[in-house]
């Protein structure tokens, strides 16, 4: 790697070896005789509507404040029942009946039923955006049907093998008190980027855009909590030297994202806990397949050969594995591609040859989160990387609802631009349906990848019961995928989320994203 990334380390490093190891007492809040969890997290929540968005920080909120029938816990992951207790599925696996629990209430107090269920899921597919891609190729809202107060069924138009394991990330909301918040037929989106309509653990009490976020507890929860907590304040500390520093400090409880050398450091600090445990998330760079320069797949073969690939392991001091596949390693049917590029500078300079910059000699923009050090070295490993092909680098730091903003069309989509994505599922569904078109536009799918041959393969895939029909497909979709070079395919990291030893409870299972936190289960002694 070259000098500028050997001074990024060493800048990292130093401000690692001045934190202080003193542990203060009872660095949570206390209000009222409530104790107060506080995290720093990194990145803003900017809507709390279960039906337009999820990412990292909006899901950490939405499934504090929201119940969903089926819920993910453990690891391996499994989906269990929540709202739902139990449910049927038809012998042709067109119907699935959910009985309902008879407890659940909303903040207001209005009961969770069926119905709620049901206008939730027509929402959330009417809108179109969030978990809609989902479930919104197999299931109509017509078809979502209320027997009782405690049953609901869903019938979908072809049989969808994964149904179960999307349905976590589909939450149920309030319907009366929403639609009571509707202004000009926008089923309450507005009024839901700063309030909440839930049945969850928590309450949102304050929202201070861009600075904080605070939930209380909600009492009435129908299925009680583990422990004593008051309540949660999410402060938005972007910086993550500032994170450590919080959390040393008693300012916060637990932060996720620091950098590695500062989580490192900070892992052996007195009275703090640590969790490594990896995710399904993969980090890739991303090409705009349909951009002005990357759009030439030539050109994105030799981008992906020249790239230091050992680079990111360095970045994460080892605590990160190279993809060998599009699929993370605890995707059903992954496979090792045999052709995923690897560093091959004379490979690449062979596909440069081929493309319509023979010589180099052109600037690829490169966007990042602002304030996120790894990504800005793997951008320094990007500009190291590409000298060998006369190709520079602009690098474009932009917060990361800006970024979302950028990719949302093809026209804004930059060249590259650094990615962290998660599976929702363990099927591999989860991950092929983002290298199709009906993805375009969302974060994951900023590629804008749009190959006939791969889109067949994913629409047959993913409506074919009988999984050992479905493995060998998803194996040739994996190699179509690395064929078509959409992105540089990355590394998987370890989580590196740090709290103190007084917080309790925390649970993992890696279908969450890298950053992402249960609060439900967690409590302070």
């Amino acid at each position: 790697m070259n000098q500028l990334i050997r001074m990024g380390f060493a800048a990292s490093m130093m401000a690692a070896c001045l934190v202080t190891t003193a542990v203060p007492a009872d660095a949570f809040e206390r209000r009222d005789g409530e104790k107060i969890l506080v995290t720093a997290q990194r990145q803003a929540v900017p809507t709390m509507d279960p039906s337009v968005k999820y990412d990292a920080s909006t899901r950490t909120m939405q499934q504090a404040m929201y119940d969903a029938l089926l819920k993910y816990v453990d690891t391996p992951p499994k989906v269990v029942p929540w709202l739902a207790k139990s449910f049927d599925v038809s012998d042709d696996g067109l119907t699935y009946t959910f009985h309902l629990v008879d407890n659940a209430k909303f903040h207001n107090g209005d009961p969770l039923d069926a119905e709620a269920v049901r206008w939730s899921f027509e929402r959330t597919l009417t809108i179109g955006k969030g978990p809609a891609w989902m479930l919104n190729s197999f299931l109509k809202a017509e078809n979502i049907k209320v027997v009782d107060a405690t049953t609901v069924t869903f019938t979908l138009d072809r049989p969808f093998a994964p149904f179960t394991s999307f349905l976590p990330w589909w939450y149920i909301m309030n319907p009366k008190q929403v639609m009571a918040n509707e202004k000009d037929g926008d089923l309450g989106q507005a009024w839901l980027i700063e309030n909440e309509a839930g049945s969850g653990p928590y309450m949102l009490k304050r929202v201070e855009q861009g600075t904080l976020y605070e939930l209380e507890r909600f009492d009435g929860y129908w299925k009680g909590f583990q422990g004593p907590l008051g309540g949660i304040i999410y402060k938005l500390i972007r910086e993550s030297s500032a994170q450590r520093a919080a959390l040393m400090r008693g300012e916060a409880d637990l932060v996720t994202g620091l950098s590695p050398d500062e989580f490192d450091q900070i892992s052996k600090a007195k009275g703090i806990v640590t969790s490594t445990k990896p995710a399904l998330t993969a980090f890739g760079i991303k090409f705009n397949t349909q951009g002005e320069k990357t759009s030439d797949i030539n050109l994105r073969k030799a981008v992906a050969y020249a790239f230091d690939y050992e680079g990111l392991i360095k970045i994460y001091n080892g605590r990160a594995v190279l993809q060998t596949s599009p699929f993370t390693d605890s995707i059903l049917g992954k496979i090792e591609v045999p052709n995923i590029p690897r560093q091959d500078i004379a490979k690449a300079k062979e596909y440069l040859a081929k493309s319509k910059y023979p010589g180099g000699g052109i600037e690829l923009e490169y966007v990042y989160v602002q304030g996120l050090e790894e990504e800005r070295l793997m951008g320094l490993i990007l500009i190291d990387s590409l000298q060998e092909l006369n190709i520079t680098v602009k690098m474009v730091p932009l917060t990361w609802a800006n970024m979302v903003a950028r990719g949302s069309k093809v026209e804004t989509s930059p060249d590259m631009i650094a990615i962290f994505a998660t599976p929702v599922s363990i099927d591999p569904d989860a991950v092929a349906i983002q290298y199709h078109p009906s993805s375009q536009g969302a974060y994951y799918g900023v590629h804008y990848l749009d190959d006939a041959t791969l889109n067949e393969m994913i629409e047959t895939a993913r409506f074919t019961t009988k999984w050992e029909e479905r493995k060998p497909i998803y194996e040739e979709i994996q190699k179509r995928i690395v064929d078509l070079q959409p992105e540089i395919f990355g590394m998987m990291r370890e989580r590196r989320i740090a709290y103190r030893d007084w917080l309790k409870g925390y649970e993992y299972s890696p279908v969450r994203m890298t950053e992402e936190v249960d609060f439900y289960p967690l409590y302070i002694e």
